[in-house]
């Protein structure tokens, strides 16, 4: 089966984006929104290895081309979203929280925001709702991925692909096992860190040999076990709270059903046909830059507000997230995946010279926030005032 766009894949990255914007709002029914990381996680695991793998098949692999189209994919709209926070940054915040959101910035472009996340709070903690960029967490495992697994693939497949399979297959195994010990010792560390979510990602990949050597089918089971799979995401979405220990056993719920759409939606499945309708997928095409636009919205609206923001706000700056999320992708993301428009040595330099500067204009921001940070909370009270409106 040769690597190919799927449209399914779109819709479904439709069904992960849409409830962690709901959940990351508050919204009723949505405890388990948070799947939706899961659901993209196991996505990525999948078409990394599929697009790998039919290069390598025809010896055209190469990992400066690869790190080439994972820069297009993720710099630009990050970079993008990123700069379009330090305004109402400077504007809303109090130092403390200003010294917060620099230092989350830097973490952002070392690749390590997962690192810094783990050692200063947990996902589910009172107040994590306030940073701007918590959510670039899962960004920062999927770079971490990106940089390992495409190295170790090349090394294990002179191995043959039966042996290759074994491998991702006792890694994943491993990873699981550290997810499950990990949570009940180490929590915030499983939950942001790469050891103890590698297995979604890998059971994606796994997911991605399959289909290679065996294909897709239609038939009733197909249908049968894609719409168990679209269920599963559903039930996890909807039964799981932030009580529920993640990553762990329960993980498998919105992952293997993430397993099954990718395995069984062929052509011909009512599931197929929903997932590959041009709203889901049109909602799939902008989801990246959704999912980057939707906390920074929540969170200054958080920061500025006297009183909780009402559910009907959250509604619409999530209309606003789309809306965002569709001229980011028009007018960034697309233009710059064209290679005519920035060839590889121009994207590398841009890459290098664009990710150092903003680590330094963080730097930057957080001595100016540590200068300001007065411990008098009446003068502090102050300090705020004299940039509110």
């Amino acid at each position: 089966m040769d690597f190919r766009h799927r449209k399914e894949i779109d819709g479904l990255r439709a069904v992960a984006v849409v409830p962690v914007m709901m959940y990351h709002a508050g919204m009723l029914g949505f405890g388990g929104g948070y799947v939706g990381v899961d659901v993209f996680f196991v996505i990525s695991g999948y078409l990394i290895t599929s697009l790998i793998s039919s290069e390598m098949d025809v010896g055209k692999f190469s990992l400066r081309n690869f790190y080439e189209r994972r820069i297009r994919r993720i710099f630009p709209a990050l970079l993008f979203v990123t700069v379009c926070c330090l305004p109402p940054a400077m504007y809303w915040m109090f130092p403390n929280q200003l010294k917060t959101f620099a230092n989350s910035m830097v973490s952002v472009f070392y690749l390590g925001s997962n690192f810094w996340l783990s050692k200063k709070t947990g996902y589910f903690d009172v107040g994590v709702d306030e940073y701007p960029l918590v959510h670039t967490w899962s960004l920062s495992i999927e770079e971490q991925f990106y940089l390992l697994f495409p190295m170790a693939f090349m090394l294990a497949w002179r191995l043959g692909r039966r042996n290759l399979v074994i491998a991702i297959s006792i890694l994943a195994i491993l990873s699981f096992g550290l997810a499950e010990w990990g949570w009940r010792h180490y929590p915030s560390s499983n939950f942001y860190l790469l050891p103890g979510r590698a297995w979604e990602l890998l059971i994606g990949s796994l997911a991605a040999f399959y289909l290679r050597h065996y294909g897709q089918t239609d038939s009733a089971r197909s249908e049968a076990l894609a719409t168990i799979g679209l269920i599963l995401i559903f039930v996890s979405i909807l039964v799981f709270d932030a009580e529920t220990p993640f990553p762990s056993a329960y993980t498998l719920v919105p992952a293997l059903g993430t397993v099954l759409v990718i395995l069984y939606a062929s052509k011909g499945t009512h599931v197929n046909w929903l997932l590959s309708t041009p709203f889901m997928v049109g909602i799939g095409l902008v989801s990246y830059s959704a999912y980057l636009w939707h906390q920074p919205l929540f969170a200054f609206l958080r920061i500025q507000s006297l009183n909780v923001p009402a559910s009907g706000t959250y509604v619409l700056l999530g209309i606003l997230s789309f809306v965002l999320a569709w001229f980011t992708w028009k007018f960034i993301e697309q233009p710059i995946r064209k290679k005519e428009n920035f060839r590889q040595r121009t994207l590398y330099l841009s890459f290098f010279g664009l990710t150092g500067s903003m680590i330094v204009l963080g730097l930057i921001l957080k001595s100016e926030s540590e200068i300001l940070s007065i411990p008098n909370s009446s003068v502090e009270a102050k300090y705020f005032a004299s940039f509110s409106v």
